[in-house]
């Protein structure tokens, strides 16, 4: 099969590598890297990546975004003292503080689940305390049924009881009415968060992603000793017809 007929993007291939020699040939010198993978984007794909960085170049928001976005990330680290190691110095919260105060941002909106309201009234705390106007839109607002959506009562998490539906572009839209600089997304579902945003006009960032059984943190499922590591490999999470 031709590659570059169908390519296949995968840099998941240079994990290994990574392992064995602690960089991959992204993280080297030109020409002083390791191998590449047989499809390789910046080897196969130099135009898309020249051009998108050609982006960052200029005065628009975009380029100002990305420069203030790699500044964020070498303030979150600090050196060791006689060691070429590093350490990780602030959280995600932190992280978000100065990204916003960098790139002037003021009002911050929040798109919260309403399981976690207590968490996105902490952080709008925070927020307020280091000068920062936060506005928050719960994700039931308008409570309306879930049965609206054209959904069977069996389909509710607790059938036969009042349920509102998620309303991710009302909230996307409350948000862009009152002019945010910023939103952020506390706990809304998969598809959800997808679809504010797809409908914020602000730039999206996340705080909180959605996990109930890992206490939101999704990455407990991907070390390789992690019992649902071992699970999600076997078994189908939903069988549908396709299957």
């Amino acid at each position: 099969m031709n590659k570059e007929a169908s390519p296949k993007l995968s840099c998941t291939s240079c994990s290994q590598i990574w392992q064995k020699q602690g960089t991959t040939s992204c993280w080297s010198e030109p020409d002083q890297g390791p191998t590449t993978p047989n499809y390789c984007p910046s080897e196969n794909e130099q135009q898309i990546i020249s051009e998108s960085f050609q982006r960052y170049l200029g005065d628009e928001e975009d380029a100002k975004l990305a420069r203030v976005a790699a500044q964020v990330e070498g303030l979150c680290y600090q050196p060791i003292p006689g060691s070429d190691a590093v350490n990780a110095r602030w959280t995600r919260v932190e992280d978000t503080i100065a990204l916003a105060k960098l790139m002037g941002y003021q009002k911050i909106g929040i798109a919260t689940c309403i399981g976690l309201l207590d968490e996105t009234n902490t952080l709008c705390k925070i927020l307020t305390a280091q000068g920062l106007e936060p506005f928050s839109v719960c994700c039931k607002s308008g409570s309306i049924d879930k049965l609206e959506l054209g959904l069977k009562e069996q389909e509710k998490v607790r059938p036969d009881t009042f349920e509102p539906a998620c309303n991710p572009i009302a909230q996307a839209e409350l948000l862009n009415k009152t002019g945010t600089d910023m939103n952020l997304i506390i706990g809304l579902c998969v598809g959800h968060d997808m679809l504010f945003s797809k409908y914020s006009k602000a730039p999206v960032s996340t705080i909180v992603v959605k996990d109930r059984v890992t206490g939101h943190n999704p990455a407990a499922v991907l070390y390789g000793q992690n019992f649902y590591f071992k699970r999600l490999q076997k078994q189908p999470v939903i069988e549908t017809d396709e299957d």
